[in-house]
């Protein structure tokens, strides 16, 4: 009997959410990690807590699924890891014991990995990197802004965020695929359509950015390591879809500038310029054996011609520099959304004050048909050329304004683009309080149900006023004539009665005003929404004209009694 037992508790096995959820320490047990580096590889892998049904062991603990944490036990980067682990103990013991050459030896020989397979097992198609793309690009935005902090958050880290930021927002602006724009308290939000799909992001204002000692970036730190490979790799892939080589190769001169939108333009332009070359040779040249030889040159050459025609732009010509090039061979066919977005600007020239807020006017403008220059090094052409038709200030100029020129604040460009035509300038000219902004992401019939109701109360206003002043010259009439046949003409007392009668108040109970309200918005075309709301306050102010009418009814019963 004994021994019956003793099998069965020996053959017992753990059936439903015991069986495939796992707590997080038993699955760090099971993996032979600590908890960062288990933290480090489920970011990297995208494995997350989940939530069983029924928590065996508690509320108080975290659960994976059995599955996932098997699958992280086979991933080879685990041992990489490990491997780097093992490493920095040894670089501590050298420094330990004041073996600096030795520690700089083994920091050399480091083993590296690479996020490449990670990010292809995780997104299989391209479509599904760009539907994920949203919390990368703010992340990558949010440490592009971030200053460098020893020992935590390196600069050559900052300076890749804000290069793979730059190149997004380049090809972003260069296939006019921006939809949205709009300037909040937290940042400024982009909305972008790319392959048929909407990727909305946040980038923070330029402001200096005060990190507190309470922050830990080191999950965002892992999160940022998996966001910048993506990136890359979807940067990499949209370059290619338009024949543009990637990494792009900048200007030493723009880029110490910190112009590095501007750079991007120029690579574009003599990008396809080059290709445009090659076609050309390869079109002239004479049987297909030949032909093949030519087209195949070396990287190095091709990288070496497409600089040169880098340099020989000229720095002062608009057209060929911040103008983006049409009819690019590659690009995918434009939809109606981006030809109107194209022409948008078209034919216009704007340029930046000083104190604008540079590299959002510079990536917007262009990704509408717009030519941008701004007020410092490196600009494309100066404040004073006549051709500029739009001039973005901030602030009251000091000396005057040019003529044929309009002055007006960056909302203005921001409005123009959420709204998809030129507005007028008067409401944003210096000086003066530019209308609310509102926002895109958001159905605006609620904005509009409250204009409409607050014109229709403001003409309902008109009206009472109207009405009241009626009643006053009625009162007045009546009471001049009251005098003229008693034969008294004293106009003083006139006007006193009058001024009496026309600070009385009117009682509220305007039925009529009411019904001529509700007849006045009945015929302003409403969504169902808003039809509904104003029906529902029409029927509860005829149920109060009712009760009214009952009281008032019941008061005299009362008094004939």
């Amino acid at each position: 009997m004994a021994t019956a037992m003793g099998a069965t508790a020996l053959g017992k096995k753990n059936e439903g959410n015991a069986a495939r959820f796992i707590t997080r320490s038993k699955a760090i047990k099971q993996l032979q990690v600590s908890l960062p580096l288990f933290r480090k590889v489920c970011i990297l892998k995208g494995v997350f807590p989940r939530e069983p049904k029924k928590k065996v062991k508690g509320n108080h603990h975290t659960y994976y699924h059995l599955k996932d944490v098997s699958y992280i036990q086979h991933e080879p980067l685990l041992e990489i890891l490990r491997e780097i682990r093992a490493y920095q103990h040894k670089v501590k013991k050298a420094e330990a014991k004041k073996n600096p050459d030795r520690a700089t030896l083994l920091r050399q020989r480091s083993p590296a990995y690479k996020l490449d397979k990670i990010v292809l097992q995780r997104y299989p198609k391209f479509l599904d990197a760009l539907r994920d793309l949203d919390d990368c690009l703010t992340m990558v935005h949010l440490f592009a802004a971030l200053p460098a902090i020893e020992g935590c958050i390196e600069v050559k880290r900052i300076h890749n965020c804000r290069r793979l930021a730059h190149e997004w927002q380049a090809y972003i602006s260069r296939t006019h695929r921006l939809r949205k724009v709009f300037v909040s308290v937290k940042g400024i939000y982009y909305q972008a359509e790319v392959k048929g799909q909407k990727v909305t992001w946040l980038a923070p204002h330029p402001l200096q950015q005060v990190v507190t000692d309470d922050d830990d970036f080191n999950i965002m730190l892992n999160f940022l390591e998996f966001y910048e490979a993506l990136l890359a790799f979807a940067n990499c892939h949209l370059y290619h879809s338009i024949n543009v080589k990637y990494p792009p190769i900048l200007d030493p001169r723009l880029e110490a500038l910190a112009a590095d939108h501007y750079a991007l333009s120029r690579y574009f332009d003599a990008n396809s310029r080059s290709s445009a070359w090659d076609c050309q040779e390869s079109s002239l040249s004479g049987s297909g054996k030949v032909e093949s030889q030519q087209i195949g040159p070396l990287v190095d050459e091709s990288e070496l011609r497409l600089a040169q025609l880098q340099h020989q732009l000229s720095s002062n010509e608009p057209g060929a520099l911040m103008h983006l090039v049409e009819d690019v061979p590659g690009e995918d066919e434009e939809d109606n959304d981006t030809r109107e977005c194209k022409k948008l600007f078209k034919d216009m020239k704007f340029f930046l004050n000083r104190e604008v807020y540079r590299d959002s006017l510079l990536f917007i403008i262009p990704a509408f048909g717009g030519i941008v220059s701004w007020q410092g090094d490196g600009a494309p052409f100066e404040e004073d050329d006549d051709s500029i038709t739009h001039q973005i200030i901030d602030r009251p100029r000091q000396d005057g304004k040019i003529c044929g020129r309009e002055y007006v604040h960056p909302q203005w460009v921001y409005d123009c683009v959420n709204a998809r035509i030129i507005l007028p300038t008067g409401n944003y000219l210096m000086g003066r309080d530019p209308p609310p902004h509102l926002s895109p992401f958001v159905d605006n019939d609620s904005f509009e149900t409250e204009g409409v109701i607050n014109r229709a109360e403001a003409e309902a206003e008109v009206a009472k006023e109207k009405r009241k002043k009626m009643k006053a010259h009625e009162k007045q009439h009546h009471h001049e004539l009251i005098m003229e046949l008693e034969g008294v003409t004293d106009s003083s007392s006139i006007s006193n009665i009058d001024n009496l009668s026309a600070d009385r108040e009117e009682p509220d109970h305007d039925y009529e005003q009411v019904e001529e309200d509700n007849r006045i918005m009945s015929e302003i075309e409403l969504s169902r929404w808003v039809r509904g709301v104003i029906e529902g306050m029409r029927i509860s102010r005829q149920r109060k004209k009712h009760l009214d009418d009952v009281i008032r009814q019941r008061r005299r019963n009362l008094r004939r009694t």
